[in-house]
């Protein structure tokens, strides 16, 4: 029942006739549109959205470092790859990966809402997807947290797994 309220809520009860109210997501969605399409239109020359490709979307997260609130030590810094360093350092700030590959969902999605070709979205691009990558890996060593893809269990070997816990189970 609560749930049902909850989405009432979300969406503008049945019987009202205001628009219904967008989600956190939707609103973030739409803020961040606006903000990418300001940053192209500030470019010299500014850039039409038709013209933009990949190229424009990693140089705008770059431009967002300089917002960024994640301390990311350089190779050269004494706490580099320390988790919790004792004293403060000079490294820069910068956006954390985990708000960047959130972005980039965002203005993925709000591509094609605005009209964009799934087949031509510069936020779907492999040039994109390898500097998220490539952000995360540098973020995890400087911070001391490696990062190691997880393996996946060979199919057979899950449902295995699965029979012999259940038949030795003392509460069969």
């Amino acid at each position: 029942m609560s749930y049902d309220r909850g989405k009432d809520l979300a969406e503008g009860s049945p019987g009202d006739n205001s628009p219904a109210t967008p989600s956190r997501y939707e609103s973030q969605k739409r803020r961040d549109w606006n903000t990418f399409g300001q940053y192209l239109r500030n470019q010299r020359p500014p850039v039409a959205l038709s013209q933009c490709n990949s190229n424009h979307v990693l140089e705008f997260l770059r431009y967002l470092d300089q917002f960024g609130k994640t301390k990311v030590h350089l190779q050269g810094c004494i706490f580099y790859g320390q988790p919790e360093p004792p004293a403060p350092c000079t490294c820069p700030l910068k956006q954390a990966w985990g708000s960047l590959d959130a972005l980039i969902g965002r203005l993925r999605a709000a591509y094609e809402e605005n009209g964009g070709s799934p087949e031509t979205n510069p936020f779907a691009s492999g040039a994109i997807r390898v500097y998220l990558r490539e952000v995360k890996e540098c973020q995890a060593k400087a911070r001391g947290i490696p990062y190691k893809k997880k393996k996946k269990k060979p199919a057979g070997m899950a449902a295995a797994d699965d029979d012999s816990s259940t038949s030795s189970s003392p509460f069969s």
